[in-house]
């Protein structure tokens, strides 16, 4: 979590991604000897076909159990933003070691006819005496077919995710038959991979994953990941500010929420049929089963909002989630807010004013567009909170800068930086500042981005 000394949720998630695929790596290389000999090319391409189809599965299958939204993954890699950058890597290795698996599949009709090896006569299966082992190989037709299918529509669906203009609604439609994939493949990889690893450790870790990931799956496809975190509710208020394009709406809770901290998101259903969409919590919770939700119109959906939503809209949230917490160790905090990214902050000088921490705090709000109430809104909270403001607009002041920071907190290796905006932003800051020596762990970045 935040308050951990050094802590930085980036170094983690790499640690997990290549943890990963390092344990399978050296789990498959105990199993299978194939490289420290002087293979044939037959032996060596099963070899490599049953390693990148292991990879390949292994990661799908913690790619499907970090879709679930395990809580306890949160705490150890920074907040379910953190959680969904590891599935988003995970998927995209899943693929490339599927593509690699299925051109092992094809490489000796390739290779035959390109005149570099010769056309093997197919061997004929002798019928194994053990009644499971004989059994799998009547499975082999079906599961190789279904293999086939499960890598197309792995490749397929694994694109559309990577596509940014792909619409959100669909991304979210078409990225759940992605679990449908992985149940095929699971199928698949159980009846072909080599019996021969049954008796090292990689066949029961690998069963652990792909059972933990065909969970995941089935509570995917059923709707019930979050189920005990959703909160019915109706919009109470809403208030529209066309200068900047965002919406701020208040929401009236009907059931049990989680107490929230600032600076943590929930999974927002609105207008009926509507997927959920993850919006930041702009309100400190006080008990009365209200949340402000302020949401700039970035695609359709968020832009029918403004056009649509009415008072006594029926709502439905999901959370909450994150660990954009403000806790550090440090007695003096930066805090940047670029465009919406100004929410966590209100949120939090909504507490901070209420209870204060005895912080040192300086805020910059870099922003596009100008509303003379918002801005007078947020110096209001900041004076409440004790937070110099510091607001940035673009056309007149020009971009934010690690140099502009510094000038502004002399004292600013003293105190730990907390961001939230575009990434590209996020990523030059970081960089200027740790170059300028900013401590490790000192920079806390909210990766807002689902996909």
């Amino acid at each position: 979590m935040g308050g951990w000394l050094g802590f930085d949720p980036m170094k983690h998630i790499k640690m997990a991604f290549w943890g990963l695929l390092l344990a399978i790596t050296g789990l498959w290389l105990l199993a299978d000897p194939v490289l420290w000999s002087a293979p044939a090319f037959g032996a060596l391409r099963n070899g490599l076909l049953n390693y990148t189809g292991i990879v390949a599965i292994g990661a799908m299958s913690v790619a499907l159990m970090l879709a679930a939204r395990p809580l306890y993954a949160e705490s150890w890699l920074g907040g379910l933003d953190k959680m969904y950058r590891l599935h988003k890597w995970l998927g995209i290795a899943a693929l490339v070691m599927a593509v690699a698996h299925w051109a092992w599949t094809e490489s000796p009709g390739w290779l035959t006819g390109l005149g570099l090896i010769e056309k093997q006569a197919r061997r004929a299966h002798t019928v194994p005496l053990d009644p499971m082992l004989a059994w799998l190989q009547r499975q082999r037709g079906w599961a190789e077919s279904v293999g086939e299918w499960g890598f197309y529509a792995l490749a397929v669906l694994t694109a559309l995710a990577l596509i940014r203009w792909f619409p959100y609604r669909l991304f979210i439609q078409t990225h759940k038959l992605l679990a449908v994939s992985f149940l095929a493949l699971v199928a698949h990889s159980l009846v072909l991979m080599d019996t021969s690893y049954w008796s090292h450790a990689i066949a029961p870790v690998m069963a652990l994953l792909m059972l933990g990931g065909s969970m995941a799956a089935v509570r995917l496809l059923l709707g019930r990941v979050g189920v005990r975190r959703k909160v019915l509710g109706g919009v109470h208020s809403l208030l529209r500010r066309a200068d900047l394009g965002v919406l701020e709406i208040v929401v009236q809770l009907k059931g049990w929420w989680t107490p929230h901290r600032p600076g943590q998101f929930a999974f927002v259903t609105l207008l009926g049929g509507e997927r959920p969409h993850p919006f930041t919590i702009s309100s400190s919770w006080t008990g009365d089963g209200r949340l402000q939700f302020i949401v700039k119109a970035l695609g359709d959906h968020t832009a029918e909002l403004a056009q649509r939503l009415q008072v006594g809209d029926p709502v439905e949230v999901e959370g909450p989630y994150g660990r954009f917490d403000f806790e550090d160790e440090k007695s003096r905090q930066i805090w940047i807010g670029a465009g919406i990214g100004i929410t966590p902050f209100i949120a939090r000088m909504k507490l901070l004013a209420a209870v204060p921490d005895g912080r040192i705090i300086t805020l910059f709000h870099s922003t596009r567009q100008v509303d003379e109430d918002a801005l007078a809104q947020l110096q209001a909270d900041a004076t409440a909170a004790n937070v110099t403001l510091h607001v940035l607009v673009d056309a007149r002041d020009g971009r934010l800068t690690a140099q502009r920071i510094m000038s502004a907190v002399p004292h600013w290796k003293a105190g730990g930086v907390w961001f939230c905006g575009p990434s590209t932003m996020g990523r030059a800051l970081r960089k200027d500042l740790t170059a300028l020596g900013m401590a490790d762990g000192a920079f806390h970045q909210e990766l807002f981005a689902m996909r």
